[in-house]
């Protein structure tokens, strides 16, 4: 699957429930002694509502109970900071009836035939595998009963467990997991459609508290992320390609930077024209990243940059604005008649919104340690979301056969989509072809902002019409987004369920694109993220055209609650929008936040929104001051989210909600890249700034939990902060933010 089908995927994903009668496991004896369960299941099992989604692939986990009362679970997703390394240990040690001190989690070796579809996107993994392992450990603690039994000689059913020891009570007998886990090896696995499930009134582990399991190796330092990787005769290299995305090398002052201190190679690399993938530049390696890095500010290039050095933001801008005078290239959804609706309509309110290129900024920048051996073997160390992707992008670029290549999954330090993407990967396999040695590729601060593949840039032109009684009548906007002959790049597009369509009697949802060639991709909550901004705002706007308070409107906009749509998408069959859950999350977010009922002082106001994405369903509350100088702070933001009817750890939930608000708040108040020349101007946090822990509003999260299934965290709790903010800024001054990021010489009264 490609980046951007992971991504967008969960947009509109039910989660999988139930288990084929397919699925099964197997037991052995584990090494040094005990049993070791391998899961097998059906990567998407039948849904509650009937419907098959996607294809035959098989999840494959490991439980393995030692001697000692150990049990160690073999978690097979990457760890990029969302937990589920500690996630999936608390789901099958709850099943398996374990107490959670003796849980041990381990991260799997990249291997698809044992584990199936391994990545970390699209808020995925919870839904994914929840009943999965549920029924994982439940196999685990029949087949411990039934070792029991065997050794007692009494009917299974006599039998029960408590923390890891099986019970007789019936002659007062206990025996500890350690004790029985040999002899339980040797006991058929159980069908796994059939096991029985604890009553969730039950649970001890899932729903509480749990810190992250690898919290204290991170607060000591020890070296567990891509960037620590150290092997043996290890070189350090950087990277430099063409400023203008796809340019070709033509010569550089090779020569001397070979002299420098400590470098021992430095080479043009030739490339291909994927933008994701290889593309042309000059390595330099070093015994020291520092020395390579120094070396790197000597190095003159000499490039062909071709046609995309033409490209700018302001030449966008222009474009947009020109285009979206004219009518949209292609319909995505049109209901009614928006003209005959405009014409007929008591008031019209029109508004254009623009949001920029954005870079990914995670914390560990991109980096791969890669040994190209000289018998053809590939080793790779690398921290990357989609290590099956990685893995066909190196066997493409290199003829190599996948059994020709090792990659070793670390510990991700910030993914949020841009490791989803592997080319500084293929780069370190290209270097340490040339070198015939193993070489740590780190890019710079500067590289990785301007050579990221970026969530794109797009412009919104609305239109719509209200009646007497301030009721949203017709809708239109013409979204101007990046793509070729009115396709829409990656992570550029919009679907024809974006809100409010299907809520509006008279809409017209149309889109057409700028040419471009640029590198863009999912960002934490792609495609959502930027369309919240403009749909949120503008659909404030005219709750304020109608003379409404924005959470009445928004209430009456979504209507009484009704059976959501099923649809038939590409991901298969799929439940739609759930207007009911929504109106529960809006009226749950105004309540707690106190909403209408506090009288705020002069330069503060309220913003509020409400998103659905990744099949979740968030409404925020945002309250911010904006001093007479323009410069806005957020005091606080309200958020309460439903995403069914478990949340696995509130610990691990409540950061990623919280984290997931401030990275949308860091994003609104100063981040961009912009364009000049073909290259992105921005080159580190000094121009392209994260919010500072000051500047950190306090967060507010609680969950319904409603009796759906459970989905992911990760990603929807970004989209609605916001528009609430700039909801918010409007409250406090009277000026709307129709254009990110947010600038305060516009908002300035001093």
């Amino acid at each position: 699957m490609a980046p951007r089908d992971l991504d967008r995927a969960p947009r509109s994903r039910g989660q999988t429930e139930g288990v084929s009668r397919r699925a099964f496991i197997t037991a052995s004896a584990a090494v040094g002694g005990g049993l070791m369960l391998d899961l097998s299941l059906p990567l998407y099992a039948r849904s509650s509502e009937g419907a098959m989604s996607r294809g035959p692939a098989t999840l494959n986990a490991y439980i393995r109970i030692a001697p000692d009362n150990i049990v160690t679970l073999i978690a097979k997703n990457p760890e990029i900071g969302q937990g589920i390394k500690t996630t999936f240990p608390m789901i099958i040690a709850e099943e398996l009836d374990v107490d959670w001190k003796n849980v041990r989690a381990e991260s799997a070796p990249y291997d698809p035939r044992a584990y199936g579809a391994q990545f970390a996107g699209g808020s995925l993994s919870v839904p994914m595998n929840f009943e999965m392992l549920r029924r994982a450990g439940a196999a685990g603690r029949q087949m411990l009963i039934t070792a029991a039994a065997r050794m007692w000689n009494v009917p299974a059913s006599e039998l029960t467990t408590e923390p890891g020891v099986v019970v007789h009570k019936a002659r007062n007998r206990k025996v500890t997991y350690g004790q029985l886990a040999e002899l339980a090896a040797r006991v058929p696995p159980p069908d796994l459609s059939k096991v029985p499930l604890k009553d969730e009134k039950d649970f001890r582990i899932i729903g509480q508290f749990i810190g992250g399991v690898d919290s204290p190796r991170i607060v000591k330092g020890e070296p567990i992320f891509g960037i620590d990787v150290s092997v043996p005769g290890m070189r350090y290299a950087v990277y430099e390609k063409c400023p203008v995305y796809g340019g070709k090398f033509v010569s550089a002052n090779l020569d001397e930077i070979r002299k420098l201190p400590g470098v021992r190679a430095a080479f043009p690399v030739k490339g291909g024209d994927d933008l994701a993938g290889l593309l042309d530049g000059v390595a330099i390696v070093a015994d020291k990243w520092w020395q390579a890095n120094k070396a790197l500010e000597k190095l003159q290039v000499k490039w062909d940059e071709g046609p995309s050095a033409t490209h700018s933001t302001e030449g966008f801008a222009k474009a947009a604005a020109e285009i979206g005078k004219q009518p949209a290239g292609k319909t995505i959804k049109k209901d009614g008649d928006v003209d005959a609706a405009l014409a007929s309509a008591a008031k019209v309110v029109e508004a254009s919104y623009e949001y920029p290129f954005i870079a990914h900024a995670t914390l560990e920048p991109m980096n791969t340690t890669a040994h190209y051996r000289k018998d053809g073997k590939v080793e790779i160390w690398s921290p990357t979301q989609l290590p099956q992707q990685a893995m066909g992008l190196v066997t493409k670029t290199f003829g190599l056969k996948e059994s020709d290549v090792t990659l070793h999954m670390t510990r991700v330090g910030g993914g949020f989509g841009r490791r989803l993407s592997s080319d500084f990967i293929v780069e370190a396999v290209a270097i340490s072809k040339e070198i015939g040695e193993p070489v740590k590729l780190v890019w710079n601060r500067r590289q990785d902002l301007q050579h990221d593949i970026y969530r794109p840039g797009g412009f919104h032109f609305f239109k719509a019409g209200l009646d007497a009684q301030g009721k949203v009548v017709a809708f239109r906007d013409h979204f101007v987004t990046f793509g070729e002959d009115n396709k829409p790049g990656n992570s550029a597009d919009m679907g024809p369920n974006e809100f409010p369509a299907t809520f509006v009697p008279n809409l017209d949802l149309g889109l057409s694109t700028i040419p471009y060639r640029i590198p863009t991709g999912p960002l934490r909550a792609p495609q959502s993220n930027a369309l919240a901004f403009a749909f949120q705002s503008f659909i404030d706007e005219l709750a304020h055209a109608a003379g409404k308070d924005p959470v009445e409107f928004r209430l009456e906009l979504l209507g009484e609650p009704r059976p959501p749509e099923v649809l038939q998408t590409r991901f298969g069959t799929q439940v739609g929008f759930d207007n009911g859950r929504m109106r529960d999350v809006v009226k749950a977010v105004a309540e707690r936040s106190g909403w209408g009922k506090t009288q705020l002082p002069k330069g503060v106001g309220r913003g509020i929104a409400f998103y659905f994405s990744h099949q979740g369903y968030f409404a925020e509350v945002v309250q911010a001051r904006v001093s007479p100088v323009g410069e806005v702070r957020v005091d606080k933001v309200w958020i309460v989210g439903d995403v069914g009817k478990h949340i696995i750890n509130p610990a691990g939930g409540i950061n990623q909600v919280a984290g997931a608000a401030i990275d949308g708040i860091s994003a609104a108040l100063g981040q961009k890249i912009t364009f000049a020349r073909g290259r992105a101007v921005q080159t580190n946090f000094h121009e392209y700034p994260l919010i500072r822990m000051s500047q950190a509003p306090q967060v507010d999260v609680h969950f319904l939990q409603t009796d759906h299934p459970t989905t992911g965290l990760g990603e929807p709790a970004l989209p609605p902060v916001v528009p609430a903010l700039a909801n918010a800024i409007f409250a406090a001054t009277g000026k709307r933010v129709r254009k990110l990021p947010i600038d305060p010489a516009e908002l300035r009264t001093a």
